[in-house]
């Protein structure tokens, strides 16, 4: 008995739990853009620019309005790993042909690689055309990041490894204890513990296979169930977090990182728009037609700033409105929410420039093909949660001589363009769906496996 046969015994199973179809009805991403615009203008009045209250007090009141946004990360923090581990075997065991899986891993692979790397390439040409360094009082700047202790995500900022190194560091990807990479949230040991787990089950008898996959299905419609759970707290994150940033930072140091903000828009506008070209090319889905059929996803992908959040509605979004088949959904949309990092290998090669200008360091050819390949290797694997892109980006400027304390710079407006680059993330993840889709070699596979069975 397959996986799918298996499925059909499950008929309270949904791509999207009942409770977070309610929601996405009920016009949940409004309702998030209003507890936007109302955490700017409660943040106003709480910062230091009105200074209607003390420091004191407003750093009390901002901390409970964020506590449903820590709550909210928290949540998805706590059920990514499951999430992606139980999606991604499912994925792999929704098809009994290894040579599909075998091309479909290939291609997908060298998708998320390519677009990546140019992604990297795209973010530093367009900050090393606009400068967004030189828009900011830069020896104000570095007085003020080197007299204060640098920020705890800093303190994590992790070491390339040597080249000597580079054969335990690649053997260091097989988890030799599963269970201690899951407690980590080391990602990339996780796909890989997945991918072996699910490869394997297809090679088990199905009398042997089929309690695994009852307990996989079981395990997903629980993540889900808590995915629905954390949904409803959305608004509620999204004005408390954005109130709290606005009421620390101040409108005036948000201005002055203005040029910066425009230049990561401008930035992943031009990644959203070649995904769009792509999506055209590739499936002929005219661009105002995708926007149409994923608007609810991307809005929702916005709001929450997390590709595992989102995840279910991913899944329903390629398969009932895109038309993907369900075993390259199953597969990709699971693996791209933590492998897929377009957006943010954008954000960090701009932030590297932007912040090489306000330290003064001279970046060569080969600074600038060290980035692009550090945001293309740190990329993979991280946490598809709120924030992980920071921690990144502090390894990233390490390596290439820059402070590591200019992250204090961009912790400020680095909510906004989490929420941002999250959403060209999962157009990525929806582009790659399509590629599949599309890809006639795949599609003749799949086409006879489906003979087959």
């Amino acid at each position: 008995m397959s996986l799918s046969q298996l499925e059909k015994q499950f008929p309270s199973f949904r791509l999207i739990p009942d409770a977070l179809a309610r929601l996405i009805e009920g016009r949940l991403w409004v309702k998030v853009l209003i507890g936007l615009g109302l955490g700017i203008i409660v943040g106003i009045l709480l910062g230091p620019d009105l200074a209607l209250l003390s420091k004191e007090n407003s750093l009390v009141i901002v901390g409970w309005l964020a506590l449903p946004g820590k709550l909210f990360i928290a949540m998805v923090q706590m059920i990514v790993v499951p999430l992606v581990f139980t999606s991604i075997i499912r994925g792999l065991a929704s098809t009994s042909d290894l040579e599909t899986l075998k091309r479909m891993g290939i291609r997908c692979g060298l998708f998320f690689l390519v677009t990546t790397a140019i992604a990297s390439v795209v973010g530093l040409t367009i900050a090393g055309v606009i400068n967004p360094g030189e828009f900011v009082d830069r020896e104000a700047v570095k007085a003020s990041l080197m007299s204060e202790p640098a920020p705890a995500v800093i303190n994590k900022t992790m070491q390339m490894p040597s080249l000597a190194e580079i054969p335990q560091t690649l053997l260091s990807l097989l988890p030799v204890n599963p269970a201690q990479s899951m407690v980590n949230g080391e990602m990339l040991q996780v796909i890989l513990f997945a991918m072996i787990i699910g490869i394997a089950l297809l090679n088990l008898a199905t009398k042997k296979s089929e309690p695994i996959f009852n307990l996989l299905i079981s395990i997903q419609e629980l993540c889900m169930k808590i995915v629905s759970w954390a949904m409803i707290l959305a608004p509620y994150a999204v004005f408390g977090l954005v109130a709290r940033l606005t009421a620390m930072v101040g409108i005036e140091i948000l201005a002055g990182m203005f040029v910066y903000m425009i230049t990561v828009v401008l930035g992943l506008g031009i990644l959203l728009g070649c995904y769009l070209f792509f999506i055209k090319a590739a499936s002929g889905i005219i661009p105002k037609h995708f926007i149409k059929e994923s608007k609810e996803l991307l809005l929702m992908a916005f709001s929450t700033s997390s590709s595992a959040a989102v995840m279910p509605l991913s899944l329903e979004t390629a398969e009932n409105k895109l038309h993907v088949p369900p075993h390259i959904a199953k597969f990709v949309i699971p693996l791209g929410a933590t492998v897929n990092m377009t957006g943010t290998a954008l954000y960090q090669a701009i932030a590297v420039v932007f912040l090489s200008q306000v330290f003064s360091v001279q970046l060569d050819t080969m600074s600038y093909a060290l980035v692009v390949f550090m945001s293309v290797a740190a990329s993979i694997g991280s946490p598809a949660t709120p924030g992980a892109g920071i921690i990144i980006l502090a390894m990233i400027l390490e390596s290439v001589g820059i402070p590591s304390a200019g992250v204090a710079l961009l912790l400020g407006v680095d909510r906004i363009l989490d929420m941002m680059r999250t959403t060209v993330n999962v157009v990525g993840d929806l582009s790659a769906c399509l590629f599949l889709k599309e890809n006639p070699k795949i599609a003749a596979i799949s086409s006879n496996a489906n003979q087959t069975t």
